[in-house]
């Protein structure tokens, strides 16, 4: 393996990417502008929570394969496959992804690439943004032509990113349109990933606008199947049916699949809600709006939910939160996670409390980012804390410890036995045989 490998961005994506290479038996040196999180790191701390990562952070540090640095001249010096990892998130008051992180981490790198590199494009970015940095890449280094660019996305879950990484379900690169450009750079990445290829994962060549488009379109694909069944929950309600029945029958049409078919609070996180605004952003400036205005409805059916959840809740306590309160069971968008960004479950919190609920949060990772996103929350130590004395509980994350919950252990400690399962995780019969006053999203 005589690639040296190196990571700009050194988030959930760039530290997972860089552990992970480094456990393939790559050199890896991972740079971010953040010296905090640099030192953290390079002590084998990992800033973020994502099962079995930090393990392999360490066995890294440990054997020398993996370094953190804050030097560009180092970075540049140091590898001849260099990815880009940094965030795009959305732009404030717009859709439209903000690409500044990206655009300066090339402006920094290029200018010290003085040999023959590949530079590997993995964040998400609006397409056409592939073209535009290899052309700028290509003024600004030294090595002028030497320095080729390739995109590569991600598709990293929360909770599996080190399997994602080690065993993905597919590769894909977008590469330039000179014929020996584009055959260096395919060459290269499958040296890289020689060890997943092997193993079977498909190894997919497209241009660049196409790799652009696939993280995305995927994301959108995704979105859209979330926000179907969410949309046929409003229905069930409307007409005293049960989603999760229904789920479950349209589960086994293998041209539907289950898989991202469950029915509740919705999507939040880093990904889906900025990819799919961006994606509509881009649509409108290359002249095809139209064809994704339905990524609209998707995104306020998605929105929708969460401000149901918040009636739910209020129906149960006679119409209005004034003076009561409030256990909440989550913080974290998902499980197997400490990620709050676009939570549903913090979002619906914050909610309640402006309505004048009395609000107590408790999520087994999240607390820490849960109390800098909204500090004037109140947090419990347990999920018995935070529902203490509540008069209604709202499960809004989906951890095995809150599914596996004790209905008559929690009854003990709240004020009134009312629950709102906003993630049709647990067992309506159970809660209700123990004297709850169980409630679900699109359930009767």
């Amino acid at each position: 393996m005589a690639h040296r490998l190196t990571v700009i961005g050194t988030g959930y994506l760039g530290a997972t990417h860089a552990a992970c290479m480094a456990d393939l038996g790559y050199e890896v040196l991972g740079l971010d502008v953040d010296k905090d999180k640099i030192d953290r790191l390079s002590s084998g701390d990992l800033p973020v929570y994502e099962p079995g990562l930090e393990t392999v952070l360490q066995r890294n540090l440990a054997n020398g394969r993996l370094h953190f640095t804050t030097s560009y001249d180092e970075l540049a010096e140091f590898g001849d496959v260099h990815f880009v990892c940094v965030g795009t998130p959305q732009q404030q008051g717009e859709y439209a992804a903000d690409l500044s992180h990206v655009d300066d981490a090339v402006a920094a790198l290029a200018p010290r690439l003085d040999r023959r590199c590949l530079v590997v494009g993995k964040s998400t970015v609006p397409v056409g943004t592939a073209q535009r940095l290899a052309t700028r890449l290509t003024q600004l280094a030294p090595a002028g032509e030497e320095a080729v660019l390739a995109w590569n996305p991600e598709f990293l879950r929360e909770g599996f990113a080190v399997q994602d990484t080690m065993h993905p379900d597919r590769i894909v690169i977008g590469v330039p349109g000179d014929p020996g450009a584009a055959a260096w750079a395919e060459e290269t990445l499958r040296e890289v990933y020689a060890p997943m290829i092997s193993e079977g994962s498909p190894f997919i060549v497209a241009d660049y606008p196409t790799s652009e488009l696939v993280k995305v379109s995927a994301n959108a694909f995704l979105a859209t199947k979330i926000s179907f069944i969410n949309a046929m929950a409003e229905v069930c309600e409307a007409a005293h049916a049960d989603v999760t029945k229904l789920s479950e029958a349209l589960s086994y049409d293998d041209r539907i699949g289950g898989k991202f078919l469950g029915p509740g609070l919705g999507f939040g996180g880093g990904c889906l809600p900025k990819d799919i605004r961006a994606f509509m952003a881009r649509a409108g400036e290359l002249g095809v709006d139209q064809a994704l205005s339905f990524l609209r409805e998707v995104d306020a059916i998605n929105m929708r939910r969460r401000i149901r959840m918040v009636d739910l809740a209020r129906e149960l306590l006679g119409g209005s939160f004034i003076g009561r309160t409030v256990g909440v069971l989550g913080a974290a968008f998902k499980p197997n996670s400490d990620d709050v960004r676009d939570s549903p479950a913090l979002d619906v919190a914050a909610t309640i409390r402006s309505q004048g609920g009395k609000v107590t949060v408790y999520d087994p990772q999240a607390l820490d980012n849960a109390r800098r996103a909204q500090p004037s929350l109140a947090y419990g130590d347990s999920a018995l804390d935070a529902a203490r004395d509540a008069h209604v509980v709202l499960l809004l994350t989906e951890w095995a410890e809150f599914r596996d919950m004790d209905p008559d252990a929690l009854g003990a400690v709240v004020a009134e036995k009312n629950i709102v399962d906003g993630r049709n995780a647990l067992d309506p019969e159970r809660w209700r045989a123990a004297g709850w006053n169980y409630r679900a999203l699109g359930r009767p």
